[in-house]
């Protein structure tokens, strides 16, 4: 298997549809991260790729027996065998293939050593961190050398210190077996981002965007991975465009603020309502002569190393969100403007699609 390809991959179950005609293709060794809503699809697809959920139309992801399709699957659930030691645990499916006990010993070795379980062989589950126990249940999966590893969810059950240090792990692994593909299902966005090659962002069963990290932070495709990606989310505003000139397009919102954009839309965007975005993260406090969005501060988090504004600014439906390095010695009830790099600016049009190409 040089890589895995998807083609119009669906899945009903009775007259419901929650996989609606998938096409993906991944290449050999790539790092594939799927994120999304909880329902979205997400761990659907994963057990289609494995074989543990038939394909209801379609082609094949592969005709092969799942047993047989070189792909290893790390559950949510450690789901290790509690009367097994860890050792006994990562050897169970190389004896099942009946492999001599040199290779069996060799292999689980190997990955303990990779994984940093060796000296945690001999003990049973019971003995071990919940971080281990995710240790084990991987090294029970590179033990049978996959051409595609699965994760579905591996770090959800880990408090957060854990899950870092989990995560670096998993980091590690990545680079330790260059030609294995992975694919990870997560809801959380800094696995997603500091563990992917691509990720692919699903919504109701469906691929709303595929691409980079960096990719789907600044130029995201629609309404939907604008404020998926990213945290806080991206603040969207109303808007209707103004003028379109030259290399620039600008739109007027709510409170009469009329920041340029630094790209052109088509002439027969003036006029039409469109949705205006700005990363939390890529705003200033400045004059408001200079302001490309003001407001009343209607609650202040000062967390020391950021301090988090929610803003009340005419257009948004939600309350606007900036997000400032440092501590500011501002009070609720405070008037407060903001710009910010024009080349940070979004567009969406009505239909909620980036006019951002």
């Amino acid at each position: 298997m040089q890589g895995l390809k998807l083609t119009n991959l669906k899945k009903s179950y009775g007259l419901i549809e929650v996989i609606h005609g998938v096409d993906l293709e991944i290449d050999k060794g790539e790092f594939i991260v799927f994120v999304g809503p909880s329902g979205c699809g997400k761990s659907t697809l994963l057990r289609m790729i494995a074989g543990l959920e038939s394909i209801t139309d379609g082609k094949r992801v592969n005709e092969t027996p799942p047993s047989l399709r070189g792909i290893a699957m790390v559950f949510q659930s450690y789901a290790l065998y509690p009367h097994m030691t860890v050792y006994d645990n990562m050897a169970f499916s190389l004896r099942i293939t009946k492999a001599s006990k040199d290779e069996i010993d060799q292999r689980v070795r190997k990955a303990a050593d990779t994984l940093q379980l060796t000296d945690y062989l001999t003990r049973l589950p019971k003995a071990l961190s919940g971080g281990q126990r995710q240790r084990v249940a991987i090294g029970r999966a590179i033990v049978r050398n996959p051409k595609v590893f699965l994760f579905d969810e591996p770090l959800s059950n880990l408090d957060a210190a854990l899950r870092v240090k989990t995560r670096l792990e998993i980091a590690s692994l990545k680079e330790n077996m260059p030609g294995t593909t992975m694919i990870y299902v997560t809801h959380d966005q800094v696995e997603a981002m500091t563990l992917a090659d691509r990720i692919v962002v699903l919504s109701a069963g469906k691929i709303e965007q595929v691409g980079s990290p960096l990719e789907l932070y600044t130029r995201p495709a629609n309404l939907f991975v604008a404020q998926f990606i990213g945290s806080p989310a991206m603040n969207i505003i109303s808007a209707k465009v103004a003028s379109v000139r030259d290399d620039t397009t600008t739109i007027v919102l709510g409170g009469g603020n009329t920041p340029t954009l630094p790209f052109a839309l088509s002439s027969d965007q003036v006029s039409k309502p469109v949705h205006f975005g700005i990363r939390p993260e890529d705003l200033e406090l400045c004059d408001p002569s200079e302001a490309v969005v003001k407001g009343n501060i209607s609650f202040i988090e000062s967390l020391g190393e950021v301090t988090i504004l929610y803003v009340e600014v005419e257009g948004s439906k939600e309350p606007f969100v900036a997000k400032l390095a440092g501590i500011m010695s501002l009070e609720r009830g405070s008037d407060v403007a903001f710009k910010a790099p024009a080349d940070k600016l979004h567009l969406f049009d009505e239909a909620g699609l980036t006019l951002r190409k």
